[in-house]
């Protein structure tokens, strides 16, 4: 921990305190920030203003010459001139410059030493150090001392908002990232969230590069043989929750990249939804949310300052930030071997996909470039019920190449590495959304567990008429009806309708990607 100056960066502030330490962090907010508190857990409880969620349509990418060729420009990347984001940057350091006192945090984003970036974040509120002070790497006392300028830098200004007259602005709300400068803009959101995201947004631009696969999944190891698994997913899919398996060591919950050597942790951290959150479900996670943890926008008793979980008055997408050490079967230094099984979770609000399938190299490709899922709610600004959509490669608002780059990477990784492809339905069973109900937890652990095992592997299948892959009709410890998701429907018609329906989704979703595939892959959609 140590006083510095910014002026280097623009900043005239005096009071600039870097790196403080969770407990210091913790005096900070609670003195100077409004409705801060600590949860009976002993994580800080704080809130993010209006926005309690990411504002996708809110990111800009600056559109210079010695990137543009590089990225998927569209309604993910949409284009920012230089000229705007040099003066939303000159806002953020004004206001700073108002500000009595600044929070300066160093860390590491990748635990790979060969691939890892310096990343230096300035901010205003205690409460954002601490979040970032937990997602990042921590850096020894060592690295500290020879940290030296950063590769990237967040000017995290979210108090303020951005200037709507600004070209370019299309609200008060605006992130901007820079490649050419290699510096990140945040005005106009107090959401954590978009520091974190803003973070592997520039990891999924720079990796692509070294021919490193980046990758918004969750992974674990085996303890024994060091093989690892990952699971690829969007928020609400089952990504941390499935990831915190106490019988694997946890490498990583959300932002991991595969390289020749194997797999790496992005983060230092990890960043679950704590909606419903109990000790009975979910028992890793909520032992995590400990002192030097962060909660979100969560209501707590006044007179006990217990949380509760279920209350959603502010909003659904409550989380909680804590260190990646609070898991007991954490793997530190958050490095494994390369995956035996590649796991593609999807929240399927039709309630038609089967609950695991095994996938071809060209149905993996396939799915991966589709990236079917549902929009859970809160997790984004105005989503406030499930409803089906496609994210490219699990992650579309964090690709910055078109998907058919980070598919090849997969594609050759998978067929190097002979890993196993699984699609896992962790969504609805028995009919629709409002209709069916969502898959029981247990019976997904228990479908996990079967893949780790080998359980799986070899067990009778069926082939789905509609999709295509290979239907698993055995489980431990699931019910055989279940697995087969038309047995669980009681209007057997409407399955083969509603399955139709999601086809016909799904095809008219990859037309847009049919000229970056080869036919093989094209051919291995589903078929109406």
């Amino acid at each position: 921990m140590s006083m510095i100056s910014l002026e280097g960066h623009g900043i005239k502030v005096k009071e600039v305190n870097r790196n403080l330490g969770p407990a210091r962090l913790y005096e900070e907010a609670l003195r100077f920030e409004k409705n801060t508190s600590i949860a009976s857990s002993g994580a800080l409880i704080a809130y993010s203003g209006s926005k309690t969620g990411r504002s996708p349509k809110d990111k800009r990418i600056v559109k210079n010459a010695t990137s543009e060729k590089d990225i998927w420009w569209g309604d993910i990347n949409i284009p920012l001139d230089q000229n705007a984001f040099d003066a939303n940057l000159e806002r953020a350091r004004d206001y700073f410059d108002t500000c009595e006192r600044l929070y300066c945090v160093d860390a590491f984003a990748g635990w790979d030493p060969n691939h890892r970036i310096k990343v230096r974040v300035i901010c205003a509120r205690a409460y954002h150090a601490l979040f970032m002070h937990t997602m990042l790497i921590r850096p020894t006392k060592e690295e500290l001392e020879s940290f030296g300028e950063p590769d990237y830098i967040i000017y995290n200004a979210g108090q303020f908002p951005s200037n709507t007259h600004t070209p370019g602005m299309t609200s008060k709300t605006s992130v901007d990232i820079c490649f050419e400068t290699n510096q990140i803009v945040i005005l106009g959101t107090e959401y954590a969230g978009e520091m974190k995201k803003g973070v592997f947004t520039v990891m999924n631009y720079l990796m692509p590069k070294k021919g490193v696969l980046s990758m918004h999944c969750s992974a674990t190891a085996d303890g024994k043989t060091d093989k690892s698994s990952v699971l690829f997913g969007l928020s609400g899919t089952g990504k941390t929750t499935l990831s915190a398996d106490p019988k694997r060591k946890l490498v990583g919950d959300d932002e991991h990249c595969w390289t020749d050597e194997g797999i790496f942790n992005i983060e230092g951290g990890c960043y679950a939804k704590a909606i419903n959150l109990s000790r009975e479900s979910e028992p890793e996670i909520f032992q995590a949310l400990r002192f030097g943890a962060v909660l979100e926008n969560v209501v707590f008793n006044e007179l006990s300052n217990r949380v509760d979980f279920a209350d959603v008055s502010i909003t659904e997408n409550t989380r909680g930030a804590y260190p990646i050490e609070h898991i007991s079967n954490a793997k530190i230094p958050c490095i494994a071997a390369h995956p035996d099984d590649v796991i593609f979770l999807t929240c399927d609000a039709f309630g038609v996909l089967p609950p695991v399938s095994k996938l071809t190299a060209e149905q993996a490709m396939y799915h991966f470039i589709s990236g079917y899922t549902a929009k859970v709610a809160g997790t984004e600004v105005g989503v406030t019920e499930p409803s089906a959509t496609f994210s490219a490669c699990f992650g579309a608002p964090f690709l910055v190449w078109h998907p058919g780059k980070y598919a090849e990477l997969l594609a050759e990784k998978i067929k190097k590495h002979n890993a196993s492809v699984w699609l896992v339905n962790t969504g609805w069973s028995g009919g629709a959304y409002g209709v069916g109900k969502r898959m029981k937890l247990g019976y997904t652990r228990s479908i996990i567990d079967g893949i780790h095992s080998g359980a799986l592997k070899n067990v009778a299948t069926t082939t789905d008429p509609v999709f295509g892959f290979e239907v698993v009709t055995e489980c431990p410890d699931v019910p055989k009806e279940v697995l087969i998701p038309r047995n669980t429907w009681s209007d057997k018609e409407a399955f083969d309708n509603t399955a139709k329906k999601l086809a016909s989704l799904f095809i008219e979703n990859f037309k847009k990607f049919e000229d970056g595939v080869s036919q093989q892959v094209r051919d291995a959609g589903p078929k109406l």
